[in-house]
């Protein structure tokens, strides 16, 4: 514990009321009372209330009662008190109201009275925390004796927050299923906050194309329940099955993610959500808690567990393994055991470890808030330490952006360090990949959630820090083993999405046989096989070969574009056909402020159309509900405020002309104005600095593009440099995947 002990149970005691619990992100009132202690607290004395350091709870004001989280601080003896609130204390508990006694003194049994979410002046109430916790905690910390050392209270008072009711659905079958073979399908209702909710009460009819054996034409959802699951389907002949959810009235909810019916598979798809964080580090919910979940509500097939390195005790490092090895059930979920190396960004940022097997060492990066007298092992502070640790061991490493970001140039192993993490909860980061290519380096690309809310493989940004969808990764195996799953790792086998499921197949074929690798040859561990093809990840000396891959991608929405790379180079965009005058004009900004902590940009925007109208008005990654956008003049007038991190947002505009008059948009970025009348099939693109910062626009098909595309692409390597060849695709509906390169080398 790194505060004080000193003679905690006489430091008072702490209630809250009402108890709850309360609906997530919903808008409360809340009296805290704190009770001093036998020492009371001295003149200057202080009182800290903390919770967690990724908590989106409202902060604290306190000067405007007719505003959000307006909140007052009393003494029951009249002493003056200094109010504020800021992120001073040790994480987890960061976010702290803090209370010093500046004029006056508390006695034994005096109290402090905290109103958070004051209504009396028109407030209303503080805004709850946007994600479930089955016990939010304000923790408490005095400051008796005016010596700047704090002492926890041994009980801090605790909430419950729940999910709201269900406003859309979520129908999760698998990617890939042979013929005849039974699968299952899940239904999930998440609330405002992406929560899953078991509030949920009607009829939903289910309809599928083809037919599905087995499938009922309609369920119950009932109270109670936050998933519901259909077990024992199955299909007969190959093809892809569009399966719908609709309500009472017909109206469509969602469709299931893309699911294919083949003859037989030598390998399957599996969905994995490798990256997170519980209570027990600066996570939400406990670990035991976040494995039951990532299989019971996220329905992903692979969990892992990601705890800062320099949190983790010896004896939850312990628990860690007891946990993943009874959560592992080979052919229904696999739970990977593994730590977060969190080393200062100078000395190679993070990194996630992946371990094969239970029982392993964890290397720490340090032991700042480890207080372990004797830690089990000794501190690896650079991210070539932590290689040179794992030498010898069954354990893959992925560079990725947290809250420090992965030096690539800086440090890199080929043997361990397998892929990169080009999106997360934190945002969207190919400049990550950019960074390995750079270099050289032959690597996967994965997405993960980074999860720190207690929603592995399904997690939602909420209203913080935390700017989009968390991340999934499809892996492909032939069975859902522990040994599979590493194997896919090592050879790059795998595509990564912003947390859909779409369905996406890059394959490569050469006119002779070329050298496919297993392994990165650069390590002399692999001579290679022979071969005509090839897939994502693979690694072919095709001696001067033309590669001609076939790229086809089944969304989870209409498709925008699929987009080519060479490396960092885009060299080919493919879009579905759309109108030279099609009304449907699409306006969407992107990127991030620099590769540190403080990457959000903030868009503040408005846009006016001059000589046209808009008829109707489409938000696109408007990810936190608290930041929709306004109609400010009805058919010419709008204004926002949105949050990128890498990724992107935007706003459709359906206009009554696609060629007249012209679109103005201003935002604290970048601005610019869209001549309709000159604007052709090919993006106007304003740049606005920073990490990839654009303002765009362009056209979209009227009435959507296709859910599938297919399209062909050639590429030869030549010189001496490897030319790695992937794809990004990007959905109408704002999510994106990444395909692993091919490498094409000497």
């Amino acid at each position: 514990m790194p505060f004080s002990t000193y003679l905690r149970d006489d430091m008072g005691s702490a209630t809250i009321s009402p108890e709850g619990p309360f609906e997530a992100g919903s808008w409360a009132s809340l009296t805290y009372v704190y009770t001093a202690g036998r020492f009371g607290i001295d003149d200057s004395g202080m009182l800290k209330i903390s919770w967690r350091t990724t908590s989106d709870m409202g902060k604290p004001q306190f000067d405007k009662p007719e505003a959000p989280n307006y909140t007052t601080v009393t003494a029951s003896n009249g002493a003056v008190l200094q109010t504020w609130f800021d992120r001073v204390n040790i994480r987890p508990w960061t976010n702290t109201l803090v209370i010093r006694v500046g004029r006056g003194y508390l006695k034994q049994g005096e109290t402090i009275t905290v109103r958070f979410g004051e209504r009396s002046g028109g407030s209303p109430g503080i805004r709850m925390q946007t994600n479930f916790e089955a016990s939010f905690e304000f923790k408490t910390f005095v400051d008796a004796f005016a010596t700047y050392e704090f002492a926890e209270i041994p009980h801090s008072p605790e909430i419950a927050l729940v999910a709201g009711k269900p406003v859309r659905w979520k129908a999760i079958v698998p990617s890939l299923v042979p013929a005849n073979e039974t699968f299952r399908l899940a239904i999930v209702g998440e609330d405002l906050w992406g929560n899953p909710s078991d509030k949920g009460e009607m009829r939903l009819s289910l309809e599928a194309t083809p037919p599905v054996a087995g499938l009922p034409k309609s369920v119950e959802i009932r109270p109670g329940k936050a998933a519901t699951v259909i077990e024992g389907l199955s299909v007969a002949a190959p093809g892809d099955v569009v399966l719908t959810l609709r309500d009472a009235e017909g109206r469509e909810l969602c469709r299931a993610n893309p699911l294919r019916v083949i003859e037989a598979a030598a390998e399957r798809r599996y969905w994995g959500d490798l990256h997170c964080q519980s209570e027990e580090t600066v996570g939400t919910n406990s670990a035991d808690a976040h494995f039951a979940f990532g299989r019971d509500r996220a329905f992903i097939d692979i969990c892992g567990h990601q705890g800062n390195d320099f949190q983790i005790t010896d004896a939850f490092w312990a628990e860690l393994n007891r946990l993943t090895a009874s959560y592992e059930k080979p052919g229904h979920y696999l739970a990977v055991p593994g730590y977060e190396w969190s080393g200062n960004t100078g000395m190679g940022g993070d990194r996630n470890v992946f371990y094969r097997r239970e029982g392993r060492p964890i290397h720490r990066s340090s032991h700042i808030l480890v207080t372990e007298h004797q830690p089990a092992t000794r501190e690896r502070h650079t991210a070539h330490d932590l290689f040179e640790a794992l030498k010898g061991e069954d354990a893959v490493v992925t560079a990725h952006v947290g809250g420090r970001y992965a030096d690539v140039v800086y440090a890199h192993d080929p043997r361990l360090e397998t892929s990169v993490e080009v999106h997360s909860t934190w945002g969207t980061f190919e400049w990550l990949l950019h960074d390995a290519l750079g270099k050289g380096h032959r690597v996967g690309i994965v997405c993960h959630s980074d999860d720190h809310k207690g929603r592995p493989g399904a997690t939602w940004p909420g209203a913080s820090s935390f700017g989009a969808i968390g991340g999934l990764t499809c892996y492909f195996m032939p069975e859902l083993t522990r040994d599979a799953l590493f194997e896919a790792l090592r050879r790059r086998h795998h595509y990564g999405t912003t947390g859909n499921r779409l369905y996406l197949d890059v394959r490569g074929r050469f006119n002779a046989p070329v050298t496919v690798f297993a392994r990165d040859p650069k390590l002399g561990e692999d001579k290679g096989s022979s071969a005509r093809s090839c897939i994502m990840g693979d690694i072919v000396r095709a001696g001067g070969q033309t590669l001609e891959l076939e790229i086809e991608a089944v969304g989870t929405a209409p498709i925008e574009r699929i987009d080519v790379f060479h490396g960092t180079k885009l060299v080919r965009t493919h879009r579905p056909e759309v109108a030279p005058d099609s009304k449907r004009l699409r306006v969407r900004w992107q990127g991030a402020e620099y590769r540190g902590r403080g990457r959000e940009t903030p868009w503040q925007g408005e846009l006016t159309v001059s000589g046209n109208r808009f008829s109707e008005a489409i938000p696109v990654n408007f990810l936190n509900p608290a930041l929709p956008f306004t109609v400010t003049q009805p058919g010419t007038g709008l204004s926002w405020r949105s949050v990128t991190t890498g990724n992107l947002a935007g706003i459709d505009l359906l206009l009554s002309d696609g060629r007249k008059g012209s679109v103005a948009i201003t935002t604290n970025i970048v601005s610019g104005t869209v001549d309709l009348a000159r604007l052709g099939l090919d993006d106007t693109v304003f740049e606005g600095g920073g990490l990839g910062r654009q303002l765009m626009a362009y056209r979209l098909p009227e009435s959507g593009g296709p859910r599938q595309m297919r399209v062909s692409h050639s590429a030869a390597q030549s010189g001496a440099e490897d030319l790695p060849v992937y794809v990004r695709v990007t959905q109408e509906d704002g999510h994106q995947a990444w395909s692993s390169p091919i490498y094409l080398i000497r």
